[in-house]
């Protein structure tokens, strides 16, 4: 074994050990290269399938080599773990928005989007939840357009009980209009920028879901 393959085998182990020694690590296939990477020199026959994918629980960016008979394509929930699916998944190593595909990139949106309505349950949890970050920021601050205003309307709103679906946030808190279409712009500007000083949903402190 090469050092570099050594070093992405290493990068592997980290990434499923992230995830916690009992927890199965699912992302969502972005991009499939059937025939590995363009900028990889090597013969064709030294080269194994090399997918783009979104992990599910934090939305962590993933480049994932696969088995040369995987039976994988865009939009599938993967089990990107190598220990658990080795049948499928050769090795695994996270990566930057930079890193990813035009295709990765383009369907991205679209993912975080799904993602989102089939955890509905957890991301109106955020804004039952959401919590002071200092004493002049809250969380409820990071979301794109929600100000002062809109996030004293969602505090005095939920104090009168949780809210149950973007649906009834909606209904219930005055101006907000898109309270699904601001987390997932919200989850979009964490992937892009790594410049942001708070991460409310990328990275390994996301709030879990109940599954």
């Amino acid at each position: 074994m090469s050092d570099d393959e050594q070093h992405v085998d290493d990068e592997s182990a980290e990434a499923a050990a992230e995830t916690g020694a009992d927890e199965v690590m699912y992302a969502v296939l972005l991009d499939y290269l059937p025939n590995g990477r363009p900028d990889d020199d090597r013969p064709q026959y030294k080269k194994s399938p090399v997918g783009y994918a979104v992990g599910e629980q934090d939305f962590r960016l993933f480049e994932i080599t696969f088995a040369d008979d995987a039976d994988v394509g865009i939009a599938d929930r993967v089990d990107v773990d190598p220990d658990t699916n080795p049948e499928t998944i050769n090795r695994i190593r996270p990566i930057e928005y930079d890193d990813l595909t035009r295709g990765a990139t383009q369907e991205l949106e679209y993912a975080i989007e799904e993602l989102v309505d089939r955890e509905e349950r957890r991301f109106v949890d955020f804004y039952n939840d959401a919590q002071p970050i200092t004493l002049r920021l809250h969380q409820l601050n990071l979301l794109p357009g929600i100000g002062k205003k809109l996030r004293n309307n969602v505090l005095d709103e939920r104090k009168r009980g949780p809210f149950e679906s973007f649906e009834d946030l909606e209904e219930r808190v005055s101006g907000l209009h898109r309270p699904k279409e601001v987390l997932v712009e919200r989850i979009l500007e964490e992937l892009r920028d790594d410049d942001l000083k708070y991460r409310t949903f990328v990275g390994a402190d996301a709030p879990a879901s109940d599954d």
